[in-house]
């Protein structure tokens, strides 16, 4: 399957989608009955839709996840696969149920390395936090215990799983995903010979349960970023650069960030291989190297599910040279954005050119732009990207020295103020003297929001320590850009005098979805 193919995405699964899924469960549970009946998805379907979820690649289903609502309290105790579902294999779902349970999340075989699993119960989990339920309950079969059933007890097994001694395909998933096992099950499904009818009852607690309240959301208001304040370092080889890439991207991938933001020209390293003497020949050697941390980061993003800013590379393009910025989603889709304005230096030493057009990326974390280090110099561009709605802002920059670095600093922390957004910057650290044109970094990596009283004094969320490798996290709260703007001490956005003055780009300005 080749990645470039992919078009990943989660809806709702339709009544029409039977004869998808009645494949794909005979494939993955032959030796358990395989398929549900038709009857019973439509069902699930009817009477709770929200829960019914899946994979799709393009218009085939290669994952799903069946949910049933339910009473906390009665299925939080022993029962048994039977007090779920009838003898017509009708689910019972319960309208007034304070919990939801996991009745089955399957993937494709051939889908399998993607952790399209871990997407489907994060659905879950937002689902369960946008209906205010209690959890998500699950009776989670115990595949492997048969292996192990001459020599322990399915307690000990249980235990042996849960630190690790012992692997088993679902229990270690489940627990993987923040689930925690309350109790074990007895004949939960007898005829489950891998599992010796045994079950574990699963629980994943909504921290965030109001009793009162059940409020429902339809779009991500909080969202995670990642910055990586890169260390440039003398390599040998491209495999270098990309093992320490996906070091990081599995590190902030870890701590469920939604977006990771790597530097401009990170992979400058790979100019001290090849002979220096000719700069615009170093360049473009490194221009070489562009398609290969395209493909790689584009499949980093989707194994890891989450958005990466690809910092910025040079790409070679009809013997022309840009600057350029990749935004690779995680339902394996890539877009870019190309550096507008060029320092004397780019033009000068490397030859590069000015890219065309300007685009709001609508990702699945609200909408972002992307300017490269010098373009967040000139104001014009990011209020273009705020009149299209922009809400975060990711700046990739390189700069040699602390002059140059707060140059950078001060225009973008002032993007974030003037358009009411948040703006994430990162950049490289450390010396290379064996690259010309790359021997000296200074950097501090910072995210900056709004200037009011809902954000922190100094309108800094965070920064990092200067000129040191590193990770940094900060949690943007969208909604709060809706208030500011609209119920601000100031309104900057609002407050324009349009009769006095206009902006405008030539032809529109672009605004692309995932």
């Amino acid at each position: 399957m080749s990645l470039e193919d992919l078009k990943l995405g989660l809806r709702n699964i339709a009544d029409s989608d039977y004869p998808q899924i009645k494949k794909l469960m005979d494939l993955v549970y032959p030796d358990i009955g395989g398929a549900w009946p038709e009857s019973t998805i439509r069902q699930l379907v009817e009477e709770f839709p929200e829960g019914q979820i899946c994979v799709v690649d393009g218009d085939d289903v290669v994952g799903i996840a069946l949910t049933a609502l339910v009473s906390y309290q009665k299925f939080s105790n022993p029962h048994t696969y039977d007090d779920l579902i009838g003898r017509e294999e009708e689910i019972h779902v319960d309208p007034e149920g304070d919990a939801l349970y996991g009745l089955d999340v399957l993937i494709h075989p051939d889908y399998r390395g993607y952790r399209l699993g871990r997407r489907l119960y994060d659905a879950r989990k937002e689902l369960c936090r946008q209906f205010n339920l209690k959890g998500i309950l699950a009776g989670g079969r115990i595949p492997n215990f048969h292996q192990y059933s001459d020599e322990m007890s399915a307690r000990e097994y249980i235990g042996k799983v849960s630190r690790k001694e012992i692997y088993d395909p679902i229990l270690s998933f489940q627990l993987s995903n923040s689930f925690t096992v309350k109790r074990l099950l007895r004949r939960y499904l007898p005829e489950d010979e891998k599992s010796a009818g045994y079950a574990t009852l699963l629980e994943w607690d909504n921290i965030l349960y109001e009793p009162e309240e059940r409020p429902i959301s339809t779009r991500k208001t909080q969202i995670r970023v990642g910055v990586v304040q890169w260390q440039m370092r003398t390599i040998r080889s491209v495999e270098d650069i990309l093992q320490q890439v996906e070091y990081f991207v599995d590190t902030v991938s870890e701590y469920e960030s939604d977006f990771v933001l790597f530097p401009e020209f990170f992979n400058g390293a790979l100019m001290g291989l090849t002979n220096q003497a000719q700069r615009t020949e170093a360049i473009r050697y490194l221009a070489g190297y562009t398609e290969q941390f395209r493909e790689s980061m584009l499949q980093m993003a989707v194994s890891y599910n989450i958005n990466i800013i690809t910092g910025s590379m040079p790409l070679l393009e009809n013997e022309r040279l840009y600057n350029v910025a990749y935004l690779c989603h995680r339902d394996g889709t890539c877009e870019e954005q190309r550096k507008l304005h060029i320092t004397p230096h780019e033009r000068n030493d490397w030859v590069i050119e000015g890219g065309e057009g300007l685009k709001v990326f609508d990702t699945d974390a609200g909408k972002i732009g992307i300017l490269i280090c010098y373009d967040v110099e000139f104001p014009e561009l990011a209020r273009l990207l705020a009149d299209g709605g922009m809400e975060v802002l990711f700046v990739p920059f390189w700069t040699d020295t602390k002059n140059s670095y707060l140059r950078v600093r001060h225009c973008a922390q002032a993007r974030a103020i003037e358009n009411e957004c948040y703006v994430c910057i990162a950049g490289s650290v450390g010396n290379l003297p064996s690259v010309d044109n790359l021997d000296v970094q200074y950097a501090q990596s910072a995210v900056f929001s709004p200037s009011d009283f809902m954000f922190p004094h100094d309108a800094v969320l965070n920064e990092t320590t200067p000129n040191t490798e590193m990770i940094m996290f900060s949690d943007l709260d969208l909604d709060k850009l809706k208030v500011v703007r609209a119920e601000g001490s100031v309104t900057n956005l609002r407050d324009r005098r349009h009769d006095l003055y206009q902006l405008s780009i030539r032809g529109e300005l672009e605004t692309t979805q995932s």
